[in-house]
Order: structure tokens, then sequence, then C-alpha cells
């Protein structure tokens, strides 16, 4: 059966959508910087190519079956965003058109149960605790499992950290200057929980009080950008009320993809009678970097040895919030470190929410290629802003034997004083 998206279906995402695809020019200044036009090389699988694809669909000039293909390879990084001169926001068409499509598309039997494994699972962290424990158990067998349920077992790390059991509220040292709420995330609890200790380390030690919602909910961005609006408004709409019964100064995020997906709930939630709420919420969330930066923070002691540190760009830091100077302004407070650019750091490595489990073959090019260009540095460890990011990376560079650590697991280390 052959599908189509009538333009009176749009409902309130008709305005942003159509902005998107009016204010591309099809320069192709947009080329250089996709992912996926640089390994396949196909129009098509290039931004001005998708958005074309799209404008056909939603004018009833192109079947839906057509264009999904295309639209799926995208890994939704928005480097394109940045490097586009006519201001085209790629996100306002990309999500409704994956939320619309997902109302009318037919996907083949094993596609809809890992897609359901992925939606009941990783935005949950109980629930994804268990599965990676199971996992831990399959995962020397991964070799003979084909597909990407092989894929995904390799994702996993050797040994699975400790749970840390977060407060519900973390207390200033000295004077208190701030108070903020912290987003935990999901899938990060389980896989490296010890970046939202050293959030709450860092925060507390630079004069932060920082309170910890029980009652908050995954962000909703994996759920958003894979077409499942229906899920992602769900959890978008209890947060919402979760954080509003706390006065602050600001509502953190440590996992860039977390807080590109914070500063869309205005999309979201659009015609909604949160839309207004929503807009508010969006504009007191900030990444970890952007609020310290802000705030001025004691600066962190000198390594024990001298460090070289390898910064790589996480895309839903660098192009979908616009953040790359806090970062490095951050690392650049630290004595005795130098910090080198990665080459080609506006290409995504290939993480991308569920990308590297989606399109394994894909991620795959793409974080070899990340990992040459980190090595080619010739840095001792590599520091990043989202935990997506951080196991791709890990997976890649793992021969190597090169550390990944979060930039706030960098500042709380030295200053604890264990690097």
């Amino acid at each position: 059966m052959q599908h189509n998206i009538p333009l009176d279906k749009l409902g309130p995402y008709a305005e942003p959508m159509a902005d998107a695809v009016s204010s591309c020019v099809h320069c192709g200044f947009c080329l250089p910087t996709c992912p996926t036009y640089k390994v396949m090389g196909e129009e098509m699988d290039s931004p001005r190519g998708r958005i074309f694809l799209m404008k056909e669909v939603l004018e009833g000039k192109l079947e839906l079956e057509t264009a999904t293909p295309y639209i799926d390879n995208c890994l939704g990084c928005m480097a394109c965003v940045t490097a586009c001169p006519s201001g085209v926001q790629y996100q306002d068409l990309l999500t409704p058109f994956r939320a619309l499509a997902e109302e009318k598309r037919e996907r083949k039997p094993m596609d809809k149960v890992l897609r359901r494994f992925v939606l009941e699972t990783l935005p949950y962290p109980h629930r994804f605790r268990m599965a990676a424990f199971l996992g831990q158990f399959a995962k020397p067998f991964k070799g003979l499992l084909k597909g990407r349920m092989g894929d995904m077992l390799a994702l996993l790390p050797d040994t699975l950290p400790k749970g840390a059991l977060l407060p519900v509220q973390k207390i200033a040292e000295g004077e208190t200057r701030a108070k903020v709420a912290l987003l935990a995330g999901c899938a990060q609890q389980v896989l490296e929980p010890d970046i939202n200790i050293a959030t709450l380390n860092v925060l507390a030690h630079n004069g932060v009080e920082v309170f910890i919602p029980d009652e908050q909910v995954c962000c909703g961005a994996l759920a958003a950008h894979t077409g499942a609006m229906w899920q992602a408004k769900s959890f978008a709409k209890e947060n919402l009320k979760v954080f509003a019964k706390l006065e602050l100064d600001a509502i953190i995020t440590n996992a860039a993809g977390c807080g590109s997906g914070l500063h869309e709930y205005p999309l979201w939630l659009k015609g909604e009678a949160e839309e207004e709420s929503a807009k508010s919420f969006a504009a007191q969330a900030q990444d970890i970097t952007v609020f310290l930066s802000k705030l001025g923070i004691k600066a962190p002691p000198a390594p024990k040895q001298p460090l070289k540190v390898a910064y790589h760009d996480a895309c839903h830091l660098a192009h979908a919030q616009g953040v790359v100077y806090e970062p490095r302004e951050l690392l650049g407070m630290i004595p005795n470190v130098q910090v080198f650019d990665i080459a080609d750091s506006e290409i995504c490595c290939g993480s991308a929410g569920t990308y590297n489990i989606e399109h394994p073959d894909t991620a795959f090019k793409l974080g070899q290629e990340k990992a040459k260009n980190v090595l080619a540095t010739g840095a001792d460890i590599v520091v990043t802003g989202n935990i997506g990011c951080m196991t791709q990376l890990r997976t890649h560079l793992k021969e190597k034997g090169i550390p990944v650590m979060h930039t706030v697991q960098l500042l709380d280390k030295l200053y604890r004083g264990e690097l």
C-alpha cells in the first residue's frame, strides 16, 4: 500500500515545516558536512536532497515509501543547520515529518519488534539496566548473532558499572550562588552513572545547590527523533509538571541529546495547552558546560602529569544547541593541559541516538573515521559531552586503550586530585 501525507493533516507543524522547506535555496553548503553524503555520495542522502523528497511527499507528488529509506538514513546530527547560510531549520522539518510518516508507514515484523524493544527499554533506566545485565551473558556470543541484535550487544560495555543512587538534593559547598535542577537522563544512568555524580560534585564545589526530582522521566528525544511523537509528548508534559514545582536558576543537562530534546519541547507541543510553558522550560535548560561557563568556576588544579586532551564536539551540542566555545573554555582553564581539536569535527561519530543500532554499517564507517582522526591528535584522553558519543568512541578506540570521558568527569577528577 502506498501513502502520502496530505498538507491539511500537518496541523500545528504546517508553518515550521513550510518555513524550513521554503528557506532552502539548494546551494549545497550542507553537502561537505553531511555524514551520510560523505559515506554514500548520493544526492538523496544529503540534506537538500531530503528536503526535496519531503517537499514532494507533502505536496502529494511522491509516495511516502519512496522517500522513507533516505529519510531513515539521516542521523539528525544537524551539521547542515550549522553550515546553512540561509538559516534552514532542518529539525523543524525532519522531526515532524518522521512523526507524521510513522503514522502511515508499514514496517517489517522484525523492525517493529526492535523498535518496540528500544522504545520500551531505553527511556526507562530500571528496564534498560535489566536488559543490559542480561545482555552481558549474551555478549560473548555476539559473533554468532546476526543482524542488529549482535550489533546492539557489541555496543554494551564489557562490564556494567554499578548503579548510583542519586540524592533528591545536593547542598552547595560554602555560599550558595545558584539553585538548579538536574535532568538525570536514561541510558546514561545505566552506562555511565558517574557522569551525574561528577556533575553534582562539580556544581556543589562551585557553590550550586542541585535538586534531582525523582518524578522526572525521559526527556523524550529518543522517541521524537525516531517518529514516536506520542511518547515524546507524554514525557515532555510530565517533565513540565515535575520541574515547574521548583524555583530554579536553570535546568541542567549533561547529555547533548537530552539538552537538544528539551530545547525542542516548544516544537513538539506546538498548538497544545503546554506550548507556552514549554517555551519557558526550554529557555531555562542549559548544558552543564554553558552553565559553568556563565557562572564562573574555581580553576581546577593541574593534573599530576602533562595531559593532551582531544575534545570531540557532540553533534547535538555543537549543531543543535550551538555550544562550541564553553567546553573549550573550561578545558582551557586547566593548567598543564593541551586541548586539541579533532579533524572533521563537524562530522558525526555515528552514534546519533539509536542510529548505530538501526544503521550499524554506516555508523561503523563513521566511528572508524572518527577514531582515526582522534588518534591523529596524539591525545592521551578524549573528552566529550554526550553518552552516545562516549559509547561510540569507546567501541572504536577500545584496542588503542585511549580513555573517553565527559567534560564534567575530567573537572571532577581534577578537583578531587585523582588525575
